[in-house]
């Protein structure tokens, strides 16, 4: 699960981590008054929306010459400005492609002043099984021009989640970092506050693109992007209040009311499978056929025949889909009970493309018998690469 900018320094705020002050808003009124209780008289005014790149960002009803997500603003009556501006319009960086994400919240701070920019952030690192510290002295909004073109100017410190953060470990982010003395100790103390925090809330990523040293010494968070694993939600009622289904597609809010493990893809041939390994090979022979999946959609072991049913559904939703493959390897989940979830699915929706189903294992026989006794035009298939060519052949023949 996403958060906000706001979102994640509040939770970073509680671990004692030095955060300009701010304010969430909803409205420009909102806007307004939070600025009115910063300092001053120095304001940024932020986009919030599960995307980064909004710095360099542009609104698409405000034309090419428009400035991006994050402004500056040097009174309260550019604050307004700015939120009239960004607020219901649509923001489009590098992140979000050519759609864009429509802005429904703005992040008032307090201005700051920068004296130097750096970049920290945390992910599990799947290669060592340790918790991955990226750490650089390039911070700021070319940070992906920064590992493409000098990739030695990033460190990256694994942490051994069994022995925990270690001042070995702090010592080195404020050396990889390059400073000295008090900012030294700041940052090994920051280092073991973020880890902590990374640990503490599940995370999956915590990033910290900058991290600046402000005028007067100090380290300060200014923008922070954090991912939650959702698996460890039930940890944290809390944060998974925080959750903003406007930021996620509504196929995918649909797919996990049902438990269903669903992400939308862009191609035409939509994909219904048990497992992530078998839903990935089945993405892979699609495509090995010249089409493309139009989604992951992995039901699980253990699914009723409502949850079939519902996967169909949200497949069909997609206005792209051409045509579907259902793939089932029955072991937990059995064959007829997959058969009665698209046979229900199928008559509910009124089909009106291709489907090709491959059914092995527990009760396949059973499966088989009710697809053919549906009415149903539905395309069997003996195998995985069978299953492949016939549902492109089919979407071919049907355009």
């Amino acid at each position: 699960m996403n958060l906000h900018e706001y979102q994640a320094k509040q939770l970073l705020a509680k671990y004692g981590i030095g955060i300009p002050a701010g304010h969430a808003a909803l409205t420009v009124e909102e806007a307004v008054e939070g600025a009115k209780q910063l300092p001053g008289p120095l304001y940024v005014v932020k986009a919030q929306i599960h995307a980064g790149g909004r710095g360099k960002g542009k609104f698409k009803e405000l034309g090419p010459d428009a400035s991006g997500g994050v402004r500056l603003a040097k009174s309260i009556e550019a604050v307004e400005t700015n939120a009239r501006e960004m607020l219901g319009n649509t923001l489009v960086t590098v992140q979000t492609g050519d759609e864009g994400k429509q802005v429904n919240r703005l992040y008032v701070t307090d201005g700051v002043d920068i004296a130097s920019e750096y970049y920290l952030s945390m992910v599990v690192d799947r290669a060592s099984g340790q918790v991955g510290m990226i750490v650089s002295t390039e911070g700021g909004m070319d940070i992906e021009e920064v590992a493409h073109s000098t990739p030695e100017k990033i460190t990256t410190i694994t942490i051994d989640p069994a022995q925990g953060f270690m001042p070995h470990h702090g010592r080195a982010v404020a050396f990889a970092l390059n400073l000295k003395g008090d900012l030294n100790k700041q940052a090994q103390k920051l280092a073991k506050q973020l880890y902590t925090a990374f640990v503490d809330l599940d995370c999956e990523m915590l990033e910290i693109n900058p991290l600046v040293e402000t005028e007067d010494g100090n380290l300060l968070v200014l923008d922070t992007k954090m991912s939650i694993d959702g698996n460890a939600l039930y940890r944290h009622k809390d944060v998974e209040a925080m959750r903003d289904e406007t930021e996620e597609d509504p196929a995918e809010v649909e797919a996990s009311e049902y438990d269903l493990a669903y992400i939308k893809l862009d191609g035409n041939i939509g994909c219904m499978v048990n497992g992530a390994g078998l839903a990935m090979a089945t993405m892979d022979i699609i495509k090995l056929n010249g089409a493309f999946p139009a989604n992951f959609l992995d039901v699980g072991g253990g699914a009723t025949t409502e949850k079939v049913t519902a996967a169909f559904k949200i497949i069909l939703k997609d206005p792209a889909v051409e045509g579907i493959l259902v793939n089932i390897f029955g072991g937990i989940m059995k064959c007829d009970v997959i058969a009665n979830g698209i046979v229900q699915a199928a008559k509910d929706v009124n089909l009106s493309v291709p489907l090709v189903v491959r059914l092995e294992g527990t009760n396949v026989d059973a499966g088989k018998e009710i697809l053919n006794n549906s009415g149903l035009p539905i395309v069997s298939a003996d195998d995985l690469g069978d299953a492949a060519r016939k549902i492109v052949a089919e979407v071919k023949q049907a355009a």
